[in-house]
């Protein structure tokens, strides 16, 4: 064989063999979509939100990510409206061709994209807590908060042990303050308090002179106000300028923000809370005795990491909560092993996992089982736990004084 020929043959079995040798390239990353608020009514929430499922991406990269694949989040700003956010979805989806999702901000636009991410057989841990929406026979959407329904059970429960006599309830009118209010009329009646007033207004009103008005002549002992952040501020200030002075005045979503005494100063003093998550409960004792602590495990070190990647920026149970949602759809899939949507929602729904939120167990209807909500107060620019006692390390300043002598 002359030289030429060998070089040539040679030449032909390394092509070969580099033809057939196992090529090692990294694996494209999991692409994980979602629209979030993040302009209009629910800006402030949604915003926490999408801080909470960055960091838990950021985190489980750094950890190696979930089958030997990197996350990336594919986001869109929904403007706070259900319409917009189904056509996101829907862009995600077909267009985008994202692998899995994670839920937008809230259960007006929750209840609008479900059923987008029905048809496509895609698991979707939602920051939602009206049950109705989990109640549709719809299999692949799962409540990670605790449910509307309860959300002021605390408030209930403080304002019967007071020995308190009447409640007026006013509300956004859309679905979550819709099933907050049912299901605090429910809690009072049990708890022997009279509904004296029930009325809802408009999405995004700024005017509350009129409903307050009404209120007012009813004078209840206690006013629950289903609230997001922008109402419940304005409803406050008015509360103040037409001098209404209920004994307990509480309001659901957006009090728990630290932009709320921020916005509103002295006057949010005595303000009663709901809120599903807050950093005390990170290092509260219950009982003094027995660390509860392992319910929130890593919650710490969450706290730690938000203050450096965000610093200034808002913390609160939303931000926790998008966490969470972020390490349930994770986890799922790691269980699964699998990116099959099929497989996932099954994986999910016998999940009974302790997030950075708290814990995690739903029913067959995707409908949250074990997550508690906490009452705080606003206590000299701070938010005391004050329900449920277990957890409470400080007492309710009760009643709340007459704004006149604040």
């Amino acid at each position: 064989m002359s030289t030429v020929t060998k070089v040539f043959v040679a030449a032909v079995l390394a092509a070969s063999a580099w033809a057939v040798a196992p090529i090692t390239e990294a694996q494209p990353p999991i692409r994980i979509g979602a629209s979030l608020s993040q302009t209009g009514a629910y800006a402030a929430l949604g915003q926490n939100q999408l801080r909470g499922y960055q960091l838990c991406v950021k985190h489980t990269n750094d950890k190696g990510g979930v089958l030997v694949r990197k996350l990336k989040l594919v986001v869109y700003d929904d403007h706070s409206e259900p319409a917009t956010a189904v056509r996101l979805y829907q862009k995600l989806i077909t267009q985008d061709k994202v692998d899995l999702v994670l839920g937008p901000y809230g259960s007006p636009i929750t209840e609008a994209v479900a059923d987008v991410t029905e048809r496509h057989r895609l698991p979707m841990p939602a920051h939602a807590a009206t049950t109705s929406i989990f109640k549709k026979g719809r299999k692949f959407v799962f409540m990670v908060l605790s449910p509307a329904e309860v959300f002021l059970e605390g408030l209930v429960d403080l304002a019967g042990r007071s020995g308190l006599k009447t409640i007026a309830l006013i509300n956004e009118d859309t679905i979550f303050a819709r099933a907050m209010v049912q299901g605090t009329i429910q809690l009072a009646r049990k708890k022997g308090l009279r509904v004296v007033f029930d009325e809802a207004y408009p999405k995004g009103n700024t005017d509350f002179a009129p409903i307050l008005t009404k209120v007012r002549a009813a004078n209840p002992d206690v006013l629950a106000a289903g609230t997001y952040f922008d109402d419940a501020v304005a409803i406050t200030r008015h509360l103040r300028r037409l001098d209404v002075n209920p004994k307990m005045y509480a309001v659901t979503v957006g009090g728990d923000l630290p932009r709320f005494y921020e916005t509103l100063g002295k006057d949010a003093e005595f303000v009663y809370g709901a809120s599903l998550w807050d950093p005390e409960l990170v290092t509260l004792r219950a009982g003094g005795l027995v660390p509860i602590a392992r319910q929130y495990p890593g919650a710490r070190e969450f706290v730690e990491a938000h203050r450096e990647e965000f610093p200034g920026a808002d913390l609160s149970y939303q931000t926790a909560a998008g966490y969470a949602i972020c390490q349930i759809l994770a986890e799922g899939i790691k269980r699964a092993g699998s990116l099959d949507g099929g497989k996932i929602r099954d994986a999910i729904l016998k999940l009974e996992l302790n997030t950075v939120f708290g814990p995690f167990r739903v029913d067959q209807d995707g409908v949250q089982i074990a997550h508690k909500v906490v009452m705080f107060q606003w206590q000299d620019g701070k938010k005391a736990i004050v329900w449920p006692e277990e957890l409470a390390p400080g007492k309710p300043r009760f009643p709340t004084p007459p704004w006149s002598q604040r």
